[in-house]
């Protein structure tokens, strides 16, 4: 049952829909307005916190052959979640999720031009912290741990992510971000940060088990699967009785071509459209128009 939004309740209950946009869309609003130092700052905590998450994954994946495929998928995604739950209670940005700033655009409360330089710094920022991961990863020797078999892991997770056509990439990204965006909004109904864990682990674990698209998550993920394909010795791939010429296609042009952009483009249909806009029409539209008679 809808609430009347102008109805103002103060209690320990959770926020209503109408109390939910209204707080998205000052948070957003919050988020445009930061100073590039401490936008930049907290994007390349984002960029770092969902690697660590692909980080998780690919470990808790390795050997998950013998499970049945649902529950090692999904294993894999409650795991996964950690990089969002990161995110959200340490206050870092993440692409994807501030997709959802659009809502303050169509409030016109910020322009286009705040809204893009917002996206691109967060997006960089992204990638940095992203790539830093993959270099202390990479460093620290843990892709060769259990007998290599974690770098053959990941070797196979980025094959099969290079593999999607363009419009399944962008499917693949739309659903992701409908996921991540719509965790994200059910955070704005919390008081705790135990609510906003609670509520992040099912759309996040979703996502990643169904094997939908994250730009973010693959800044981490196939970088690491470019750097162990050019680096490791052909010996390796002998040993473990895998031709490494099925892994031809791992470079960084079929990354960008055939999954960041793609996907991308998907995450922000996803987060800034099918979230964003549908929530905005529903929840702040009748007293954005008020504002502007």
């Amino acid at each position: 049952m809808e609430t009347n939004p102008d109805f103002q309740t103060s209690s320990i209950d959770a926020f209503d829909p109408y109390e939910m946009a209204r707080k998205a869309e000052k948070m957003m609003v919050a988020k445009v307005q930061k100073p590039f130092s401490k936008v930049f700052i907290a994007s390349t905590y984002g960029g770092f916190f969902i690697g660590l998450a692909f980080v998780f994954y690919t470990l808790v994946t390795t050997g998950s052959s013998t499970m049945p495929y649902g529950m090692a998928k999904l294993v894999g995604g409650l795991c996964f979640s950690m990089g969002l739950i990161l995110v959200i209670v340490c206050g870092a940005d993440l692409f994807t999720s501030t997709t959802l700033t659009f809502i303050a655009k169509e409030s016109n409360k910020i322009t286009w031009f705040q809204l893009f330089r917002n996206w691109g710094i967060v997006y960089f920022g992204n990638f940095i912290g992203a790539l830093f991961l993959v270099f202390l990863v990479y460093m620290s020797g843990h892709p060769w741990g259990a007998d290599g078999q974690i770098a053959v892991n990941y070797m196979n997770i980025v094959e099969y992510k290079l593999h999607h056509s363009f419009i399944e990439a962008i499917a693949l990204g739309i659903l992701c971000n409908v996921m991540v965006s719509l965790g994200v909004w059910l955070c704005f109904s919390c008081r705790t940060s135990a609510d906003k864990v609670l509520v992040l682990l099912l759309p996040i674990a979703m996502f990643v088990a169904c094997g939908f698209e994250h730009c973010v998550a693959n800044m981490y993920e196939i970088p690491m699967g470019i750097l162990i394909r050019t680096t490791t010795d052909p010996g390796f791939w002998v040993a473990h009785g895998i031709n490494v010429a099925q892994y031809s296609d791992i470079t960084w042009g079929d990354f960008i071509i055939w999954n960041l952009v793609p996907v991308t483009i998907g995450n922000i249909i996803g987060g800034a459209l099918l979230i964003g806009w549908g929530n905005w029409l529903l929840f702040l539209r009748r007293h954005t128009s008020k504002k502007r008679h």
